[in-house]
């Protein structure tokens, strides 16, 4: 491969002294680590930066790389409009990036002015990117690739990493990469995000992880502690790890610590000799596919009614019909609500709170086809998919009007805020949602609901199945 180094890296703007004005001086350590980072590249003399920002167009479905001609931006959101960053984007690997990531059947694709234009998200270099190349190159001297971080399965994005190894190998680029992201925001009571014990340790697991240079606890991570944690560059380090698939790594921490309630970490991964011991995403699909195998053996009649109901219409385009004679756990009515995971994130979730057809059954194939098919913020679930994806079913209980919010529990009832035809429901025992405001805030954001609207609150209990 060409000649590579990798850096994780945080982004705090009150590092930068027109920014912070003297309060950087807090942040000396991560500083410090930072001017080391910088005399590594001038050593090596990269030909490209390629930096994963976690503030660069974030989508749900897809990781994003910036293809304009020229990357520019400066800080004047943060009032210092006389820091100015200007870059020739390395368009000949930003494109061959995403033409390798494509064959690859990951969700990459390439994003310039007019098409930002049309999703009304900004293209000029964020703060993520900015805060880093302020240290690491202040002559503004190596190309620039921009790629964002993308909400899409860890096994994707580790995949991703791969690829940017790879290209680099067939372009013989000397790159170096930088994976942008700070740790935990929740270290302390008055942080930015509030406080969650969970902070704390997320940090520590970091610090090990990338003093060990072993990623397999970043890639088996449990989502939900990482947002328990309020982190912003998991995505991102995952993404460094990826590059240095098959490889030895010499790994170190620079720097740590926590000023403000947020967490940072500078870190530096180079490449060792070829090590098929460190051969990490097989192993990760065999683990996942074993996890799903056991999931299936012991999935509920729903579960396994739902999957084949999606399984034969995206593989025949055919509607399965309810197993006949009507089995008695299937003949009641209710509402009811499927969800899709793919590696622990949301892939699909659409329901009914009453019943709208004749039977359970019915009810269960008509909404999970409308979960894979039809939910408006993920594109339709695809053949290629299917043997990744995991399944819930909740069956509800009619809803009860509530007088008090002590007569609510997002761990025990669902809730549903209503005011006129807006409506938002939200189901009980969610990831990350463990208080009953979050869960009525959350619930109204999705009926269009402002904060200070007078609204009706009922709650329900579901029966939910795997």
């Amino acid at each position: 491969m060409g000649d590579f180094i990798g850096f994780a890296v945080p982004h705090p703007p009150l590092i930068i002294p027109e920014i912070g004005r003297g309060e950087e001086k807090a942040c000396q350590k991560t500083i410090n680590a930072l001017l080391e980072l910088k005399e590594k590249l001038r050593n090596m003399n990269p030909e490209t930066l390629v930096v994963i920002s976690p503030h660069a167009p974030l989508f749900s479905d897809v990781v994003a790389i910036n293809i304009n001609d020229k990357l520019s931006g400066n800080f004047g959101y943060f009032g210092a409009y006389n820091v100015n960053f200007s870059y020739q984007n390395d368009r000949e690997l930003a494109q061959a990036l995403i033409a390798a990531a494509k064959q690859e059947g990951l969700a990459v694709a390439g994003i310039d002015e007019s098409l930002a234009r049309v999703l009304r998200v900004p293209v000029s270099l964020d703060h993520g990117t900015m805060v880093p190349l302020y240290y690491l190159d202040p002559e503004r001297k190596y190309k620039l690739v921009v790629v964002s971080q993308g909400l899409i399965p860890f096994s994707e994005l580790y995949r991703l990493g791969t690829v940017i190894k790879e290209v680099a190998a067939k372009f013989q680029r000397r790159i170096a990469l930088i994976a942008s992201g700070d740790l935990s925001h929740r270290l302390t009571e008055d942080a930015p995000a509030g406080y969650d014990p969970s902070g704390r340790y997320f940090d520590r697991m970091m610090v090990e992880i990338f003093s060990k240079g072993d990623p397999w606890e970043l890639l088996t991570l449990d989502t939900s502690f990482a947002e328990q944690a309020g982190e912003c560059g998991l995505r991102s380090f995952i993404m460094l790890f990826g590059a240095f698939e098959g490889y030895q790594v010499r790994s170190r921490v620079l720097s740590y610590e926590g000023p403000f309630g947020v967490g940072y970490m500078v870190a530096e991964v180079a490449k060792g000799e070829e090590d098929a011991n460190r051969n990490f995403y097989p192993k990760l699909m065999n683990k996942k596919k074993e996890e799903i195998k056991k999931r299936r053996e012991q999935e509920s009649p729903y579960v396994r009614l739902a999957r084949e109901a999606l399984e034969t219409y995206v593989r025949t385009g055919k509607t399965i019909t309810p197993p006949m004679p009507l089995p008695e756990i299937f003949s009641r009515k209710a509402g009811v609500f499927v969800s899709l995971k793919k590696d622990g994130e949301l892939r699909g979730c659409i329901g009914t709170i009453a019943p709208t057809t004749g039977n359970l059954a019915e009810e269960i194939i008509k909404n999970s086809l409308e979960a894979g098919l039809n939910d408006p913020r993920f594109e339709p679930v695809e053949e290629k998919e299917l043997d990744e994806l995991t399944y819930s079913v909740d069956i509800l209980y009619p809803p009860e009007e509530v007088s008090d919010l002590s007569e609510l529990d997002p761990k025990k009832y669902g809730v549903i805020v209503s005011k006129g035809y807006r409506r938002g429901l939200l189901l009980p025992a969610l990831e990350g949602v463990d208080t009953v405001e979050k869960q009525l805030d959350i619930a109204r954001r999705k009926a269009g609901i402002a904060p200070d609207e007078s609204v009706k609150i009922e709650r329900f209990l579901v029966e939910r199945y795997y």
